[in-house]
């Protein structure tokens, strides 16, 4: 019976050091850096579901998802320094026009959902009644190129606008106070109002003319990545289109992804953010983050026309769907 026993053992070494011998090494996993165009929102929650259900390790690799700091962050994927970011189809178009070899890679929104809105007792209603009224921007030469084109549009008198620049401080602290109206994304700032139970007067941009339909916000890489490390691009983009397909097909669970990634997050706001927009991110599309090339002409050419280019562009070599499932 020793003897047996004495031969099984031998038998259980020699296989177990036979198989550490021949186990096979794990793949290391490439790191990747995402940069986020602002707080963490409803906006990213693709990207923290990729990495909560480790699509991102599946495809081998480790995702690290910061939050915005100093300097803007297309400027860091420009120069190598991130890999990926959260741009805007604005912010990428001005950034080729000045030669930063910025590209999108996949629209997050089919729409855009940015709007001019004002407190229910302001009365306005249309643009027209922006005339003798006080808007609250953030400083930018597209908000006031913008708000003349519809207001003209419209058949109102810019002029007549007072455009004061209150930053980025808080929509609910300053609206009716500092500005009558603000341009503000309807998923997060919307949504909230109607969860305080504010009543807010709404004007969507996409209604007001179509080359305002423009996509915001999108995921940018820098050229050399398009040209030399596709693979990594593709693996990526593979990867963070499962996260947002499965926040359309289950956002509570993705609102709880979130809220787990970001505790300090308000989270009823979270998961009534996250019902709506999780509609609106595929919306009339058949697939997740394609990208149209007439979209990005269109308003291409509206900028340049408005002056807000120094030189015409080529919407098509700003975007690519190549990478897309």
């Amino acid at each position: 019976m020793k003897r047996y026993l004495w031969i099984v053992s031998i038998f259980i070494i020699i296989f177990t050091a036979t198989a550490l011998v021949y186990r096979p090494k794990q793949k290391s996993l490439e790191k990747v850096t995402v940069l986020l165009d602002w707080f963490p929102n409803t906006n990213h929650t693709g990207l923290y579901v990729a990495a909560e259900k480790k699509y991102f390790k599946d495809a081998g690799l480790e995702v690290e998802i910061i939050q915005p700091s100093e300097g803007e962050n297309i400027q860091i994927v420009a120069a190598g320094k991130a890999d990926f970011a959260v741009s805007s189809q604005e912010v990428v178009t001005l950034a080729r026009a000045e030669d930063i070899p910025i590209i999108s890679i996949a629209a997050v929104i089919q729409h855009n959902t940015s709007a001019f809105v004002s407190l229910k007792e302001s009365n306005i209603k249309s643009v027209r009644d922006f005339e003798g009224k006080k808007y609250g921007g953030w400083g930018s030469p597209i908000e006031e190129a913008v708000l003349r084109a519809v207001m003209t549009d419209a058949g109102a008198d810019y002029l007549k606008l007072k455009n004061v620049t209150i930053g980025t401080t808080d929509f609910f602290t300053t609206i009716g106070r500092n500005s009558d109206f603000q341009w503000i994304f309807y998923g997060w700032d919307g949504i909230e109002a109607k969860h305080r139970g504010i009543d807010l007067n709404l004007i969507q941009l996409k209604d007001l003319d179509p080359v305002l339909d423009y996509y915001t916000p999108v995921i940018v890489t820098n050229e050399k990545s398009v040209n030399n490390r596709r693979d990594l691009v593709k693996k990526f983009t593979l990867a963070a289109a499962r996260g947002y397909v499965f926040a359309i097909d289950h956002p509570q669970e993705a609102a709880e992804i979130l809220i787990k990634n970001v505790p300090e997050i308000k989270q009823d706001l979270v998961k009534e953010s996250q019902k709506w927009l999780s509609s609106q991110y595929r919306a009339d599309k058949p697939k997740w983050g394609r990208q149209e090339e007439a979209v990005w002409q269109r308003y291409a050419d509206w900028l340049f026309d408005h002056g807000l280019l120094k030189k015409k562009i080529e919407g098509k070599s700003a975007f690519t769907n190549e990478f897309l499932p």
